[in-house]
């Protein structure tokens, strides 16, 4: 025969779940606070076909989140406002300079740095979610951004994995870089923990648009070189388009990507002529 507890146990039982009941609200909101809160950031100029896709990828996973637009021509500005998050514009004066200036705007301590092509999956929602839970005890967080390329996802190429660190203390971190290929740097260098799932990138919709802006970041790329005071000599674009196109294409197995791997392989070669040409136009004008 089993005995019943003592008169006292079974009290304080009660009493317990009376508290419980009492203060649900109290406690619900204990646990909230206890959850690390986070700023999604975005910067965007004329993205009205991807910022809608992108904020609704953010909504569920974010305490904030802010755009800063470059005055946009189309209806980015207009879709963001629609969604309900804050808009900011100021003249763009590049990548690093922007993301800095949003991290002085992020209330919480926490920041996920997105661009308005990209959003994260379910499975990264999840793990974003946990870690939030868990009070970002890593400090640093990477993303595996997977990148789609005129309708196609690409596994090689060079372009897969491509792992970028996003999320990270307001705090201790800030951006670097005058032209492009802006870099991250967090006080006290933190380990970096490779979050599940993927960062899906929405990149290009024709080759023309690929051609494009792969020549304007050869641009970027070429002033900083000439900032440096690098110089080339008149094959160097042309040997550095066919080292290119080797590593991307057969050692980085672009051409199992097939068709958009080829593409992808001889319109990064043609930029690097681009780039390099550029550079020796710079030093020219210089004479």
């Amino acid at each position: 025969m089993i005995k019943s507890a003592p008169s006292s146990v079974r009290f304080l039982l009660f009493d317990f779940f009376r508290f419980i009941i009492v203060n649900k609200t109290l406690i619900a909101n204990l646990v909230i606070e206890m959850t690390a809160k986070l700023t999604s950031t975005i910067i965007t100029f004329n993205e009205e076909r991807n910022i809608g896709r992108c904020i609704d990828a953010l909504l569920p996973i974010s305490d904030e989140i802010i755009v800063l637009d470059s005055f946009s021509k189309d209806k980015t500005v207009e879709i963001c406002r629609e969604k309900g998050v804050a808009v900011l514009q100021r003249k763009w004066e590049g990548y690093a300079s922007a993301k800095n200036y949003l991290n002085t705007l992020a209330k919480h301590e926490f920041i996920f740095s997105v661009d308005a092509d990209e959003m994260p999956d379910k499975i990264l929602q999840n793990a974003i979610l946990d870690a939030k839970n868990e009070g970002f005890e890593n400090q640093l967080y990477e993303v595996n951004r997977l990148t789609n390329y005129c309708g196609k996802w690409i596994r090689h190429s060079g372009w897969y994995p491509d792992v970028k660190p996003r999320i990270f203390p307001k705090g201790k971190s800030r951006w670097i870089g005058e032209f492009v290929h802006e870099e991250l740097v967090v006080d006290g260098n933190p380990l970096p923990k490779l979050l599940e799932g993927h960062l899906l990138h929405y990149s290009y919709y024709s080759q023309e648009e690929h051609r494009e802006r792969a020549d304007k970041y050869s641009q970027l790329t070429a002033q900083k070189l000439f900032k440096k005071g690098k110089k080339v000599g008149f094959l160097k674009p042309y040997i550095s388009a066919v080292g290119r196109f080797i590593a991307m294409y057969f050692i980085k197995l672009g051409f199992l990507d097939k068709k958009a791997g080829f593409t992808i392989a001889r319109i990064s070669a043609q930029s690097n002529i681009f780039k390099y040409k550029e550079l020796r136009r710079l030093h020219r004008e210089k004479i």
